[in-house]
């Protein structure tokens, strides 16, 4: 039993260890995950009566009174000064379990993130998406609020967030930026960027894209002269964009390769490669900007040739994803072996180290 485990005490020292996700759950320890490996802290199991008072002490009031009740939850926790926190709060085997997400209050830049100046020149669109994707725990949140940063902190602009929940807060900068969150300010996310189109919009975020309604009202957000980011669990530009046409129905499919074609701009696919010398972890980028050529290839379903141009290009700021961590090794941020670990295709990977692709390496320097 762990009579004296208190929550809040617990996340201050996870932030600040440097702690990215905190796993609570009957019958074990407390585990942190750090630099993208799971480890256990040194203290006793928790008992479900732990959990309990835990997630009582942090839940918001509006659901305190229901909340172990329930089964499945996400809200944000506070606490001043340090951090601010995303919960899950969901049950295993009829027990309570949290997991957490640490959202630090400072909104880093590109530089600090290591991504590619090249995305201080995507996010200067006008119009039109930008999709930013990767697994969970890729960094997609961070990256996408360095870009509404710099859209804040540069152009005078009307930004609307559509999030659930809430994760970093933006203060004004030139940009007026309005936060609203699912199930709190909006009914869900189709039903705010639906809404957000008569709130006098320049820029639409939507926390993520999970079904075919909310696609289509990004599609048609775009399609009225806004600027419009958001997230997919994709791993690539290739599955990005087959993803996207496989939500619909095979009828309407070449209508929405055909939308999709003329709306996006430019995917981002990241995941954080871990390096054992530096004990840290850096970005690696694969980058698509939708030229002529890609729109043609998204319209007649050619998405084999999507790659090879990615992986060949050298003038139209694209990166493929080996390119990205062959860059990553070159600058000696990463080992060989953690590159070639990390990699969707590891022999191809293996040929850029022995010269075969030249890739795109000016975007990173």
């Amino acid at each position: 039993m762990s009579e004296d485990f208190k929550i809040i005490e617990f996340l201050k020292s996870a932030v600040k260890i440097g702690a990215s996700d905190e796993h609570l759950k009957v019958g074990h320890a407390p585990y942190v995950r750090k630099n993208g490996f799971i480890r256990k802290i040194n203290m006793n199991p928790l008992s479900k009566e732990d959990l309990d008072r835990a997630i009582l002490a942090i839940a918001p009031t509006a659901i305190q009174d229901q909340i172990l009740n329930l089964c499945d939850v996400d809200f944000m926790y506070e606490i001043k000064g340090i951090s601010r926190f995303r919960i899950n709060y969901n049950r295993q085997l009829g027990l309570p379990a949290l997991v957490i997400r640490n959202i630090s209050y400072n909104i880093p830049n590109l530089k600090d993130l290591y991504l590619p100046d090249i995305l201080h020149t995507i996010v200067e669109q006008q119009n039109g998406i930008i999709l930013v994707t990767g697994p969970t725990g890729s960094g997609k949140s961070t990256t996408i609020a360095s870009l509404i940063n710099q859209i804040n902190m540069t152009s005078s602009k009307h930004i609307i967030t559509i999030e659930d929940p809430i994760e970093y807060v933006f203060e004004c900068k030139k940009s007026i930026v309005s936060q609203r969150q699912v199930g709190v300010d909006t009914k869900s996310f189709a039903d705010g960027i639906k809404y957000a189109l008569r709130q006098d919009p320049d820029v639409i975020f939507i926390g993520e894209i999970r079904d075919k309604e909310t696609m289509e009202a990004a599609l048609k957000a775009s399609e009225t002269g806004h600027l419009v980011l958001s997230t997919l669990h994709t791993n690539d530009a290739v599955q990005t964009i087959n993803r996207i046409v496989n939500m619909f129905e095979e009828s309407n499919r070449y209508l929405i390769r055909k939308q999709l074609s003329e709306t996006l701009r430019a995917t981002i696919a990241q995941k954080l490669v871990y390096s054992k010398e530096a004990d840290k972890r850096f970005p690696a980028c694969e980058i698509m900007v939708v030229t002529s050529t890609i729109k043609d290839y998204i319209n007649k379903d050619q998405p084999d040739e999507i790659y090879e141009l990615l992986r060949d290009n050298t003038v139209d700021n694209m990166v493929s994803m080996n390119t990205s961590l062959a860059i990553l090794v070159d600058k000696g941020s990463i080992s060989q072996e953690e590159a070639l670990e990390n990699s969707n295709d590891a022999p191809e990977l293996e040929k850029i180290f022995r010269g075969v692709y030249q890739g795109t390496k000016a975007y990173y320097e």
